[in-house]
C-alpha cells in the first residue's frame, strides 16, 4: 500500500468513525430536540406513565382549580386536545387562564399529568426592534404589534440628529 493510499484510508475511516458518532448522538437525541410536547403529540405518541417530557399548550380558560397546600390543577389544550395537569407549589407570576404554559413532569396511570415545574409564557408581542423594522421594510407590520402606547401620548424629544435625548452614542 502507497503512503497516499494509507493516508486516504485514515482518512475516510475517520471520517467514517465521525459519522457513525454523530448519527448516534442524533438518534439518543431525537426526542429531546422538541422543546416540548403538545397534549396533541401527547396522545399521538401514546406517552408511557413515568416518563419525564415537558409539556406546552395554553392554560385552559375554567379550569383551573386551587386545592388545600399550594395544590392547582388545571387543563393544557392546544386546540386539538386537552390535557389535565396537576402541580404543587407556587405558580409564576404570569400564569393565568388562557396563557402559554410550559409544564415539566410526567404522566401517572391515570393520564394526569404530574408537574414538577411550570413556567409561564410572556406575552408573545415582544418584538426586538431590528425584527420590527425588517417586518416594516417588507410591508408585513401589523399595527397590533406595537403593543400599547406610551402613557404620554407625545413623543419622545430627539436632538437634531434624531437621536433621543440623553442617548449614548
Amino acid at each position: 500500500m502507497t503512503r497516499k493510499q494509507r493516508r486516504m484510508t485514515i482518512i475516510g475511516g475517520s471520517l467514517a468513525v465521525l459519522a457513525l458518532a454523530a448519527a448516534l448522538v442524533l438518534n439518543a437525541l431525537r426526542d429531546s430536540i422538541v422543546f416540548f410536547s403538545t397534549p396533541t403529540m401527547v396522545a399521538e405518541k401514546h406517552v408511557e406513565p413515568g416518563r419525564r417530557f415537558r409539556l406546552g399548550g395554553l392554560v385552559q380558560p375554567g379550569s383551573l382549580q386551587r386545592g388545600d397546600n399550594l395544590a392547582v390543577t388545571f387543563e393544557v389544550a392546544d386546540g386539538n386536545a386537552k390535557l389535565p395537569v396537576a402541580y404543587k407549589g407556587i405558580l409564576p407570576d404570569l400564569f393565568r387562564e388562557g396563557q402559554g404554559v410550559v409544564a415539566e413532569g410526567a404522566l401517572d396511570a391515570n393520564g394526569v399529568f404530574k408537574a414538577d415545574t411550570v413556567l409561564a409564557k410572556h406575552d408573545e408581542t415582544y418584538m426586538p426592534k431590528d425584527v420590527a423594522d425588517a417586518l416594516k421594510k417588507q410591508g408585513h407590520w401589523k399595527d397590533d404589534y406595537g403593543g400599547k402606547p406610551s402613557d404620554s401620548g407625545t413623543p419622545a424629544a430627539t436632538t437634531a440628529q434624531g437621536n433621543p435625548q440623553g442617548a449614548m452614542r
